[in-house]
């Protein structure tokens, strides 16, 4: 949750600490991006050496709370890309993909519910989190803030270590430590692994510039972060429901009503939004549907697996997420040119400096649905 809720950061720096300097998202893109993206290596990692398993979470939140440490004494947006960003990102994937054997072992016949709950979890803790980072920094500052978010990732999550263990103790498990690949060349997958990734182009941006578009519409520093905080709360809702419709429903339709949802969503709402109700509306139905897509993620291994039987569902998931982390990550240079395109011309918000980051992240909505044209098609 805390990557989610960088936003809060991101009109922090922009506005006090670091004015003027751009390059400014490129720290939270990395945060989220490189996070998702190298649980490929650390699934990879414990899955060939299995007894690093009980050791991964310690270790990854050690490293996050170092990089937090090591954050807070940042003079320049470098350091903080190198800190807050990548290293953090290093901590947090190491520390995560334990989950991934752990939810195979604990869960069968609902799978998906329970990797559509993990997923929630993200989004209620990015619920919470805005309005106490935005309480922190703007009463003690971004250093302050930093260290005792490192503090309090070591109060609150290294005792629940205790209970974060497998089902199996894993001198019973198999330990075969081969990897079947072989689904990167099913055309099910490709088409599911390119929707994911365009949809991750544009899904990261409107968190990252929600709260310094609401203070283009008059809003104060909390109602900004409000903006936040719905988009969460929402994703977490919405995750939930996802996890379960995808147990009863093909999963194509389920993209499909999220990418439609969120695609109507960025266009009719936050494009003509000039004022906070309209804008808070478009936070709660975009976090709805475009927060819930990577909860698909178990409906989509499972229709790879019956392609590709000797497929890891674990390693099929850190592709999955590795994909979405290459949409992240490429969206944060990607939206500074957006932001430096100019203003389009037209009316309301699509008149506003926000005209062509609102535009691309309704394209890259529509398009992350593809997948149930696809299957129309016969391409599934």
């Amino acid at each position: 949750g805390f990557p989610a809720s960088f936003g809060v950061f991101q009109e922090h720096y922009s506005a006090h600490d670091f004015a003027g300097s751009g390059n400014i998202a490129i720290i939270g893109a990395c945060a989220m991006g490189l996070m998702y993206m190298d649980i490929v290596i650390m699934f990879a990692l414990l899955k060939y050496f299995p007894k690093l398993r009980a050791w991964a979470a310690p270790i990854g939140l050690t490293i996050a709370c170092l990089a937090l440490g090591l954050g807070s004494l940042s003079t320049k947006v470098s350091h903080l890309i190198i800190t807050q960003g990548i290293l953090y990102a290093i901590g947090g994937g190491f520390a995560w993909a334990p989950i991934l054997f752990y939810l195979e072992e604990w869960w069968v016949r609902r799978r998906d519910f329970a990797y559509g709950a993990t997923m929630a979890g993200l989004g209620l803790s990015g619920a919470i989190l805005p309005i106490v980072l935005e309480w922190l920094l703007n009463s003690y500052g971004f250093r302050t803030t930093l260290r005792v978010c490192a503090l309090s990732f070591v109060a609150l999550n290294f005792p629940l270590l205790f209970f974060f263990k497998p089902r199996i103790p894993l001198s019973q498990t198999s330990q075969s430590r081969s990897f079947d690949m072989s689904f990167w060349t099913s055309s099910r997958f490709l088409v599911f692994q390119s929707a994911n990734v365009i949809q991750g182009l544009g899904y990261f941006l409107p968190a990252t510039y929600l709260p310094t578009f609401a203070r283009s519409l008059g809003a104060s520093e909390m109602e900004s972060i409000v903006t936040v905080c719905l988009t969460n709360l929402a994703a977490f809702f919405g995750c939930l429901v996802m996890g379960s419709a995808v147990d009863k429903y093909n999963v194509t339709t389920c993209l499909l009503v999220s990418a439609s949802g969120s695609a109507l969503g960025v266009f009719l709402l936050w494009g003509l939004s000039t004022s906070l109700p309209l804008l808070y509306i478009f936070c709660l139905v975009y976090g709805a549907f475009a927060g819930c897509a990577s909860s698909s993620w178990s409906a989509i291994i499972r229709e790879t697996k019956n392609k590709r039987r000797g497929a890891d569902s674990g390693m099929i998931f850190a592709c999955l997420s590795a994909g979405k982390g290459v949409g992240n990550l490429a969206s944060g240079p990607l939206s500074e040119a957006l932001l430096h395109a100019g203003k389009l011309r037209a009316g309301m918000a699509y008149g506003s400096p926000y005209g062509a980051l609102i535009v691309f992240t309704g394209i890259t909505s529509v398009l992350g649905g593809w997948s149930y044209a696809a299957r129309r098609i016969g391409w599934l």
